[in-house]
Parts: structure tokens; sequence; C-alpha cells
């Protein structure tokens, strides 16, 4: 266990009443972001937790107001509990498996948290127990799931009778890449989860379990060319929150990485299961798979990314059929050096963690965005927000013939 070892680093102002103390937990490509924004944000103390001390530098260094750091093992909830102990709020910004322990422990402990750590666990049922604790908890609130799930929620009570909701999404390299077609602007270990996770739709009302990677279609971008989708367990907590008969979430990749994934799954390179070598040596595939494939999915320094979304919801206005729609196409930012996928993610957090500071935000509880999304003014300050910061998304409404 790593003993956590708080370092201040070029803070200024004295902790007041109007100061609200924020922790981010994970100090990676995406929480540096969240902790650098609010940062910048007036009445702002911020402090990132992480065990990497290289990681915690970078922090400093992204960030343009003071932040401190604390070194902290958070796969450890003793360790999270002291990180997080003068903290008004917090903002997790961990991989998927550490996100329930985390979720659980700032709960017990008594903070309000925002999160984006793309858990698989179930984490609504929380709800009461942080409703006991008078705590405000949004999970998933990044760019999918997170603004994905804000729209498709907007979209199924604007329309009078929403019939349909889809959702694409994907993270990619500005230029393509032989042989994978793909770079992994998040966790390549949550990108190959993806793959091998059975996916869940919503097809005439019923829940139906399909495999990850089935149904490639094409689709057209302007600005970026023609994608590859494909079916991932992206609608999550939408397939029990919202009434809709027709849902399904797809990632989008460049044309041809979706058959190389599908041939190294077929071969098992995807398995955490051991297999035994002839000369005795054990391996998990999953292990020697991610140890080869990770570093040819790194992006360079500098290297451009980019964020494709297109969020659909048909329906009935009145008695017109009717499709919603909302477009992202998202560059990375050279003024800050901010990747495409890492500010697409960490803004609608950041939002999210103001309007709980600010008492914009009062509902106590966990929450999935999609059943905060026609709170008054909500999504239209966190499409404000994230338009000042160069990440718009486009509305179009017209009929269906």
């Amino acid at each position: 266990m790593t003993t956590a070892k708080k370092t201040k680093q070029k803070t200024s102002g004295r902790r007041g009443a109007s100061t609200t103390n924020v922790v981010v937990l994970g100090g990676g490509l995406i929480g540096s972001v969240i902790a650098s924004d609010l940062a910048a944000s007036r009445g702002m103390r911020v402090m990132v937790a992480d065990a990497d001390a290289a990681s915690l530098k970078n922090c400093v260094r992204r960030a343009e107001r003071p932040i401190e750091t604390v070194e902290a093992d958070l796969a450890d909830a003793g360790e999270i509990a002291k990180a997080i102990a003068d903290a008004d709020l917090v903002v997790g910004a961990l991989p998927s498996g550490l996100g329930m322990n985390a979720l659980e422990t700032v709960i017990d402990v008594g903070r309000h948290y925002v999160d984006i750590s793309f858990m698989s666990e179930d984490n609504l049922h929380l709800a009461e127990r942080a409703k006991k604790k008078r705590l405000s908890v949004v999970v998933d609130i990044g760019v999918a799931p997170g603004m994905s799930n804000l729209l498709c929620g907007y979209g199924a009570r604007k329309l009078d009778r929403c019939d349909r909701l889809e959702i694409l999404v994907g993270g990619l390299p500005r230029h393509r890449h032989w042989p994978w077609e793909y770079k992994a602007s998040w966790s390549p270990g949550d990108v190959l989860e993806e793959y091998v996770r059975p996916v869940r739709v919503v097809e005439k009302g019923e829940i139906v379990w399909k495999e990850a990677l089935a149904e490639p279609e094409l689709v057209d971008f302007e600005g970026v060319g023609t994608l590859e989708t494909f079916l991932t367990d992206g609608l999550r907590s939408l397939a029990d929150t919202l009434d809709v008969p027709d849902m399904v979430e797809k990632t989008m990749r460049f044309p041809g990485h979706i058959e190389l994934m599908r041939v190294m799954r077929h071969l098992g390179l995807f398995s955490a299961e051991p297999v035994t070598l002839p000369d005795g040596t054990t391996i998990r595939p999953l292990d020697l798979t991610s140890h080869l494939l990770f570093p040819q999915w790194k992006f360079e320094k500098g290297e451009p990314d980019c964020t494709i979304m297109r969020i659909t919801a048909e329906g009935l206005l009145g008695r017109i059929p009717t499709r919603m729609m909302w477009d992202l196409v998202d560059d990375l930012d050279p003024a800050t050096g901010f990747s495409s996928m890492s500010r697409c993610t960490a803004f609608p957090a950041a939002a999210m963690a103001r309007m709980i500071a600010d008492g914009t935000f009062k509902r106590r509880g966990v929450f999935a965005p999609e059943q905060i999304a026609n709170d008054k003014g909500l999504l239209e300050r966190m499409l404000k927000e994230l338009k000042a910061r160069g990440v718009e998304y486009r509305a179009t409404v017209e009929s269906i013939d």
C-alpha cells in the first residue's frame, strides 16, 4: 500500500467560507483537464490525487492556475478517505476497475461526487445511501456516457412520444494509421473491455443481449469521412431509466478496425483466462495483447485526435413524425494541447461540479445524466459552458418523411 504524501503546488489565497475544496481522483489525461478547468473557476481550490508522481507533476504543468497534489493509492479505500478528508466535492476520473470502490468510499465519507469512471457495475442502487447523507452524486457525466445520456434524456422528454434513440460515438486519430486504423484516446484497457462485454440494446420495448462488434454499418461525417459503426455496451443506465421502445449505442472507427478486432477476439487474444504454454509458462492472453498492442495505440506527443458523436431521437412532436439530432465533431486544442477526447469528457464533469458547488444542482441521491437532463436550465448551461470552451453540439430538428 502506498502511503499518502501530500505536496502543495503553487497554492495561493486563504481557505474561506466561499471556497469550494475539490479533490480530483486520478491525474491522467482526463483528470488533469478536469483539474485545470476547475482551478480556473472562481472560488475553487483544487487538489489532484494519484499514485503516480509523474502524472501529478503533469497536472501541475497543465494547469494555468495553482493546484495541490497528493500521492495516494486510489485502489485503497482508506487512502481515498484520507485524500478527500478536507474536500467539499470530489470528482472521479479513474479507470473503470477502480470506479465502484471509489464511489462507495466517497459516499461513505460523505462528500458530493461527480464521476466519469465508466464502471461496469450498476451504481444507481446507491441512491438511497447518498440521499440519506444529503449528497449530490452524478455518475457517467463525461461525453459518452455523459453528454449522450443528457441529450437522449432531453430528446425523449421533448418529443411527445419518443420511439427511437441512437447514439453514435467515436474517439479517433485525426489521420488514419495502418494497420489498426485506430489509436486510443482514452484508457486502452477500457477500449478492449468494450470489445468483449456483451451488449444491451432495446428492441420493441425489450432488452436484448447481443455480441460486441456486431452489426457493422457505414456512416459519413462531414469533415471526417466514412466511418464504421458497430455495437458496444454504451446504453448503460439508459436501458433502465428511459421508456423508449428502441435504443442502441454504436462505436465508430475507421473502416477495417472492426474486422481486426473480431479476428483477435476469435483467436482468444482478449481472454483474461490463464493459458499454460508447452514450456510450463502461464500467461493471460489479454496481458500479452495489452503489452504488445497498447504502445502501438499510443498517440505521439501533439498528435491530433478528434471526437465524433451523433445523438438521434425520433418520434412524434404533436402529430408530426420528427427527428431531433445533435452532432459533435471536435479536435485537439492546439492552444492548450488538450486532446479532443480529454476536453469532451472532462468539461461536462467540470461543469457538473460547478453546478453542485454553486447550488444550481441541489437534488440528493445518485443520478445518471438522463435523469437530470430536464432540470430547468441544466442542459442549456452545460451546452453554453462547453461552447465557451470550443466544444459545440450542433442541433437540428426535422420532420420525417
